[in-house]
């Protein structure tokens, strides 16, 4: 909690820190079950025709007023197939809607081949609750950057350190020494306490703060060298406003503060 309210007044100090959404989508991706390896990949390249794809957005579409299928991909095992759907939520979270549309998509699907066995709606290949190299790289949820330029007054003031010594540290321990543990998406320091505690207050699903914390920490010195520009990037967030918890008294009260 102290380091915690150190970053936020010495951000507070900076004039607040500059945020982007770099990307908006919830993931579902079922297992499908072929005959064979060659029906598997003809199953493949046809979820991913661009013609084909208006057929499963139309169904998709066909049962949310707020969700929107924005791309399919599948990847194939032998004969099993991960059909990874990508879908756009708005203020939800959105599992729910994104696994019913899903399940219509797929009869699309196996109307054009019958033999298809569907073994899960989720075959892991999402990924929720689960570290992964996929939602690092592609993104899970809400994909968003933070920056915000500390001085050398605040970095002393507050931090009590110097621009070199923050750089060399982040550097040697949350990139390199992270890479050394084979870590995915854990180059950071505590990013995961930070989430877990916004989404107790908040009304969210806490177990997702196994990707959802999936973070990495730069620090890179300014134009004098004596200041940073610090920054976190984090490719997973799986946030809501409405639905689940948010409905609860005090969760719903905290979301209201945030504005």
């Amino acid at each position: 909690l102290a380091s915690a309210n150190r970053g936020a007044r010495a951000i507070a100090m900076a004039g607040g820190a500059t945020t982007v959404l770099t990307d908006d989508g919830m993931t579902r991706a079922p297992l499908l079950r072929m005959p064979n390896a060659k029906a598997a990949t003809d199953v493949k390249r046809w979820v991913e025709d661009p013609a084909n794809f208006e057929l499963l957005r139309g169904a998709f579409n066909s049962t949310t007023r707020f969700g929107k299928l924005k791309s399919v991909a599948a990847t194939t095992a032998g004969h099993n197939v991960y059909v990874r759907f990508v879908c756009f939520t708005g203020d939800a979270m959105g599992m729910n809607m994104i696994t019913k549309g899903v399940s219509e998509a797929l009869t699309v699907v196996q109307e054009h081949f019958p033999a298809m066995r569907l073994l899960a709606l989720s075959g892991n290949l999402c990924t929720d609750k689960k570290p992964s190299a996929i939602n690092w790289l592609n993104g899970r949820g809400k994909s968003v950057t933070c920056e915000v330029h500390l001085s050398k007054d605040i970095l002393s003031k507050v931090l009590k350190t110097n621009a070199d010594a923050l750089v060399e540290l982040n550097t040697a321990k949350n990139l390199v020494g992270s890479a050394m543990a084979g870590s995915i998406g854990g180059f950071n320091a505590h990013a995961s306490n930070l989430v877990t505690a916004v989404y107790l207050a908040t009304g969210q699903d806490p177990a997702q703060n196994v990707e959802s914390s999936s973070c990495i920490t730069l620090f890179d010195k300014d134009e004098e060298g004596t200041g940073v520009y610090a920054s976190v990037t984090m490719p997973s967030i799986e946030v809501g406003t409405v639905g689940g918890g948010t409905s609860l008294p005090a969760q719903s009260a905290a979301l209201a503060m945030m504005g």
